[in-house]
């Protein structure tokens, strides 16, 4: 007869086993058989009577403690850097236990969200209950889905409002957290599929209508994952912050440092002032002073400040909301550059030359206090003669200095070559109620290239000075072309008749001669798209590998501390490299620039999706009360699955599917960017003119479908025309097909070429 376990030995056996604690693996483990079984059931069973096990589906739990092994999940670090975990498997009455992790030397870097088994040991100290060692990471945070909340029998399902996503979550009723019907609710997953093979999914937070028209933000703000909330201490260190004097800095304050914002800028964190150089050897030469705030003084290396700031990255900016990386007491008053106010800065001295050319810099950190917030358009008002009241007296001492200096520098920029790209950048403007108003493209004015050129002179003389003095700081890189790109450019240019010259070293000259040579045709537009998708994605590292697209061999972001912690690291090596006190760059940030450049490139490109996203749903709503009205565009993506058009009027990108195309198949050429009907022979190529119907515009998702009504001068057969499949094309097409286009037979000229290139370089390769 199999010896059943004492109970001690059962609880013994389940605390050290979280994870096999089913009636079956506890058998398995005391080798109990057959009958035995029964008798196991019942101590089991007074166990859970006697309150010292939990009974969970066919799982067992104590209560009322931790097992020596317990799976957890890693919390942010607090004030002092210490790593707290959540005990995933507590189901006692009480308190939730306290665990804190002692990590070894050998252990990896864990974040907030990382999942981990770990060996628990019992403590009774103030602060925590347990004391974790870590035996391995097991996962991440769950993953996180916004969606639609719909009520059901067996609790409810979520309806995800991801762009193309059709497949539901089940939300189990003790798992609804009190969601009402159609309500927007962000939710994680509960676990694998189960009824009718969905995913589990348990709401953790309700975000209200999501029809409202501020929801919009909202929605993508919580769909990445981009915290928007400070923790109060965080708040608490920021409110306690004291104004910077003048201890240890130099007195910048008569200097007539402006700042030259967008009219609706939440925060100012650079100033500029220029003027002639009155050294004799420098005939026609500018001095050209860059003020940036100095947000180190106030965010110093391991403060709660600190720590909140890394883990966002950046800020991220949407139509009706800015979620900061500070909190409002620095970004929008102690950093901020504002009108009649001393402020903390760094600020660099830069001298020009008459052809823009610099030939020196100098770094300080100072004391400044701005005489006037300007914005872009005022200046540039008051530059083409028609000043105001604010920019009258500041036209002669300042604003015209400034457009000398700038032209010194479009000169110096023209002669460097960087990459020239058209393409207007698309504003959505909103009421007071959140909704859209309209939506265009905003202008570029010389006053918006006059501040880009002093910011880019600014960043290249920190990283410049930085790698002289050999100090450690993160670089932003955008490296060349990959090879692949490069030729897909390179055929797309051949096929619209254009050249890319080839055969030597790529240079951002190249680029603009190809880019110049379309301006003003009507493949501009498809070849500025096709020269930016060929383009790498710029990023930060502490090695440097150079900017492309700005042509610049050592450049670091410097200008933006306020928004961006890639520029605070800046400000910290500035800091130490000229041993201005000891608040810089640490020993122990200089070995983690790696993981920190990483981080902070991956919060870039989430706030990056964000903010498009976002821009998407505007757009969505904003034609929403319009379908079945025309536009006109141009394809601006072609894939397997349908076509993008990007309409003339808004900018806004909306899918016509394959399947509306017409009954014959379609060869889609991922190289060239082509669709073509087996049977008609018709193409459909990225840049080609369109006109199309709005037939889909959803604005939870972002999702714009169109009808085609018109590629290339053309009239494209619309889906209620189609004949049945087999028929003669006259009866699907109506009148006989036109002959191949210029453009059609320009472009299969350029595959028959490519198609010859490759089979020439396999025949020598077999040579």
């Amino acid at each position: 007869m199999t010896q059943l376990p004492d109970k001690s030995a059962v609880l013994e056996w389940i605390a050290a086993n979280p994870t096999l604690t089913s009636k079956r693996d506890i058998a398995k483990a005391f080798g109990v058989k057959g009958a035995a079984r029964i008798d196991l059931k019942r101590l089991l069973k007074e166990l859970e009577a006697e309150g010292h096990l939990e009974r969970r589906k066919k799982t067992y739990r104590d209560p009322d403690r931790l097992p020596p092994v317990s799976v957890l999940q890693v919390k942010a670090p607090d004030a002092n850097g210490d790593l707290f975990a959540r005990p995933l498997e507590w189901h006692g009455e009480g308190v939730e236990p306290i665990v804190l992790i002692v990590p070894r030397e050998s252990d990896p870097a864990l974040g907030e969200g990382d999942r981990i088994l770990a060996r628990l040991q019992v403590v009774h100290e103030e602060d925590h209950n347990y004391e974790a060692r870590l035996i391995r990471r097991i996962g991440v945070a769950p993953r996180r889905v916004v969606g639609i909340f719909r009520k059901t029998a067996e609790g409810g399902r979520l309806l995800p409002i991801d762009k193309g996503s059709d497949r539901e979550w089940l939300v189990t009723p003790d798992a609804t957290g009190g969601a009402q019907e159609g309500e927007l609710v962000e939710a994680e997953q509960a676990g694998p599929a189960g009824r009718f093979g969905l995913p589990r999914a348990r709401i953790v937070l309700r975000l209200g209508d999501p029809s409202a028209p501020r929801a919009v933000s909202l929605i993508a703000i919580h769909q990445h994952g981009i915290p928007d909330d400070f923790p109060d201490d965080v708040l608490a260190e920021a409110d306690a912050m004291k104004p910077a004097g003048l201890k240890g800095r130099t007195d910048l304050r008569d200097l007539p440092l402006v700042t030259i914002d967008p009219v609706d800028a939440r925060d100012h964190d650079d100033a500029v002032y220029a003027q002639p150089d009155d050294d004799p050897k420098n005939k026609g030469g500018h001095v050209i002073w860059v003020a940036i705030a100095d947000v180190a003084h106030y965010v110093q290396p391991g403060s709660r400040l600190d720590r909140e700031a890394q883990k966002r990255g950046n800020s991220s900016y949407f139509p009706d909301r800015v979620v900061p990386m500070l909190p409002d007491r620095l970004s929008g008053d102690l950093c901020s550059l504002h009108e009649g106010v001393p402020r903390a800065c760094i600020a660099v001295k830069m001298r020009i030359d008459a052809e823009g050319n610099k030939l020196s810099q100098q770094f300080v950190r100072g004391l400044m206090r701005s005489p006037a917030t300007l914005n872009y358009r005022e200046v540039q008002e008051a530059q083409d003669g028609n000043p105001n009241d604010r920019t009258g007296p500041l036209l002669e001492p300042v604003i015209r200095p400034l457009f000398a200096a700038y032209a010194a520098l479009a000169a110096a920029r023209d002669r460097r070559q960087p990459l020239d790209l058209d393409l207007p950048e698309r504003k959505v403007v909103l009421d007071d109620d959140g909704k859209v108003v309209s939506v265009a493209f905003a202008p570029r004015l010389d006053a918006h290239r006059l501040i880009e050129e002093f910011m880019v002179l600014a960043n290249v003389a920190a990283a410049e000075t930085l790698v002289a003095k050999k100090t450690p700081l993160v670089f932003r890189v955008h490296e060349e072309p990959p090879q692949d790109k490069l030729e897909s450019l390179r055929d797309t240019a051949e096929a619209s008749g254009f050249i890319l010259a080839k055969g030597q070293v790529l240079k951002t000259a190249h680029l603009n001669h190809l880019l110049h040579q379309a301006a003003g045709t009507e493949d501009a537009e498809l070849i500025n798209l096709s020269t930016l998708r060929s383009m790498t994605q710029a990023y930060y590292s502490p090695k440097n590998f150079g900017h492309f697209g700005l042509a610049l061999q050592n450049y670091a972001h410097f200008t933006s501390p306020i928004r961006r912690y890639s520029d605070l690291i800046v400000h910290r090596a500035l800091i130490r490299a000229h041993g201005w006190g000891d608040d810089g760059l640490t020993v122990d940030e200089i070995e983690r620039l790696e993981q920190t450049a990483q981080h902070i490139s991956d919060t870039e490109r989430r706030s990056m999706m964000a903010e498009r996203d976002t821009t998407d749903r505007y757009l969505a709503a904003y034609l929403s009360d319009r379908l079945g009205a025309e536009f006109t565009g141009r394809i601006s993506g072609v894939a397997h699955f349908g076509v993008f058009v990007k309409l003339d009027e808004t900018g806004a990108d909306g899918l016509v599917p394959i399947s509306t195309l017409g009954r014959e198949y379609f060869n889609f050429d991922r190289d060239a960017g082509t669709l073509m009907g087996a049977e008609s022979g018709r193409l459909i190529a990225i840049g080609m003119r369109a006109r199309v119907k709005l037939i889909e515009a959803a604005p939870v998702t972002g999702g714009i479908a169109f009808e085609m009504l018109e590629v290339a001068d053309e009239a494209y057969e619309s889906p209620g025309q189609r004949g049945p499949r087999g028929k003669g094309r006259s009866k699907r097409y109506g009148k006989a097909p036109k002959g191949p286009s210029k453009r059609k037979l320009t472009r299969a000229k350029a595959k028959d070429a490519k198609v010859k290139r490759k089979v020439t370089r396999q025949n020598r390769q077999e040579r």
